[in-house]
């Protein structure tokens, strides 16, 4: 969808500290620390069929991670809250990719080039709902590899803390282009799986479930995996999974806001099963769509609150 005459927000809305703007229009200073040191937390929820999934447990772990980085924009959690349904209403769109990310300005002139001295603002958007995985990965399975590249340890960075840091991920997406996979999977010092750039993964074992215990972010989706498998009275450990046993799994899927449940087909060259998405992956997956079709964990959209379109692109 491209902006018209009746409404400039079609491609999508953003606010920026502030702001209210098509996302077209939004731009962040180059001098800024966001920018120039990846001083940045972010977080992002889905909508879908004009709900947001799980709202509340996003903007709870986005609070999270700006204070755990000692960045506090003037909005509360209520004012971020409105904030994003007001961006996805402006846009009309009722299938929706949402940022929201606290990025950290420069410290003022005559300041101490410190962090403490960069005030932390609001940059948000909504765009037309983005998938990790493409219909042909969906159908086939997803095709992964562990790369030679680790992932940067707990000790130097926490992953629960949502973050830009991604030279290890994305150094493990070239590895997995080079290798003709569609996805890396990065270990730990340790050798023991971590997570994907912007997915968890899981492992399936003899009908057990596990999933990593450290080193990967604590994924919204990832919470809703562990309450599918309560529901459907699948086994399901979280512990430390080496390599060898998670390239020996009878399954393997990812799962992300912007994706869902993603199955996977092979490991480091290794068929799976019938090189087609494994019996309990595909359940869970499915179980999960359905659910969301049922409203599970929905917050609607109030598209008719916010039905007139700010003059000018102002908020």
């Amino acid at each position: 969808m491209t902006p018209t005459c009746e409404n400039p927000y079609a491609a999508g809305a953003a606010y920026l500290d502030g702001r209210y703007m098509p996302v077209g229009e939004a731009r962040i200073p180059v001098t800024d620390w966001g920018y120039r040191r990846s001083d940045v937390t972010y977080d992002v929820v889905g909508v879908w069929d004009g709900a947001f999934f799980r709202l509340d447990d996003h903007l709870r772990r986005f609070r999270r991670s700006m204070e755990a980085l000692h960045m506090r924009p003037a909005e509360s959690d209520a004012e971020i809250r409105a904030v994003l349904e007001r961006i996805v209403a402006l846009s009309g769109l009722r299938r929706a990719y949402v940022a929201m990310d606290c990025l950290r300005g420069a410290p003022p002139p005559g300041a101490l080039r410190h962090p403490a001295f960069g005030r932390a603002y609001l940059s948000c958007y909504a765009v037309p709902w983005v998938s990790v995985a493409s219909e042909e990965m969906a159908t086939r399975g997803m095709h992964l590899m562990i790369p030679k590249v680790r992932r940067i340890p707990p000790e130097s960075f926490d992953p629960r803390v949502k973050n830009f840091h991604w030279g290890d991920l994305t150094e493990g997406m070239f590895e997995a282009r080079d290798a003709g996979a569609d996805f890396a999977i990065l270990l730990d010092g340790e050798g023991h799986v971590t997570e994907g750039a912007g997915f968890n993964v899981f492992s399936v074992t003899g009908g057990v479930v596990a999933t990593p215990a450290r080193g990967a972010l604590e994924g919204v989706t990832r919470l809703s995996v562990m309450e599918l498998c309560a529901e459907l009275g699948l086994p399901l450990e979280v512990r430390d999974i080496p390599a060898e046993e998670f390239r020996a799994a009878d399954e393997i899927f990812a799962c992300t806001t912007a994706g869902g449940i993603m199955p996977a087909a092979r490991i480091d060259g290794r068929i799976m099963g019938n090189d087609r998405p494994g019996p309990i992956s595909t359940r869970l997956r499915d179980r999960f769509w359905q659910k969301r079709a049922e409203g599970w964990h929905a917050t609607p959209v109030d598209y008719a609150a916010h039905a007139a379109v700010a003059e000018g692109g102002a908020g």
